[in-house]
């Protein structure tokens, strides 16, 4: 063979064996979440990533997407599987701790399950959605009041994301 068609055969094969990896890669099951994970006024937003993990008995997923405005951080994140379950044990305990220094307290908020944690001293804290037994949205945040994070998170579609986490 000649050294422009070895070239080109040798290019065809390599991009045959890569192209099922591209098509598995396309059909991560986090990828559904990524456009759920929208823009925010005012707000820079990093790419949207995810990973999706199957291990015997046993599966995660994960989508995520930071945010950033001067010195202030949200990382909003929507997690399925066990991992899921374990983040939200508080909730499903029912705990509500306030001291001086910041609270924890479940609550509902439009209907669903929710678990608020604010820091005072460091203006940072978490809202945790439940939206089902094995899947929750987070957003969390530092530099910004409770309130504000409230108003950031309710813009994000919880029932678009809850009917994501119910597909296969």
């Amino acid at each position: 063979m000649t050294k422009p068609r070895r070239a080109i055969f040798i290019t065809l094969a390599a991009l045959s064996m890569l192209w099922p990896l591209a098509s598995a890669y396309s059909d991560q099951a986090f990828q559904r979440f990524l456009p759920l994970l929208i823009d925010l006024d005012g707000w820079q937003g990093k790419k949207p990533d995810g990973m999706s993990m199957e291990m015997a008995n046993n599966s995660m997923t994960s989508a995520s997407r930071e945010y950033q405005r001067g010195s202030a951080q949200l990382h909003a994140v929507v997690v399925t599987g066990q991992a899921a379950v374990g983040a939200m044990a508080p909730l499903q305990a029912g705990m509500n701790v306030q001291t001086p220094d910041g609270h924890m307290i479940s609550s509902t908020v439009h209907g669903m399950s929710a678990l608020k944690s604010f820091n005072t001293k460091q203006k940072s804290g978490a809202i945790l959605i439940a939206l089902g037994k094995e899947a929750m949205f987070t957003l969390s945040y530092n530099g910004i009041t409770e309130d504000e994070a409230q108003a950031l998170a309710d813009k994000f579609d919880w029932k678009a994301i809850q009917a994501a986490t119910q597909k296969n």
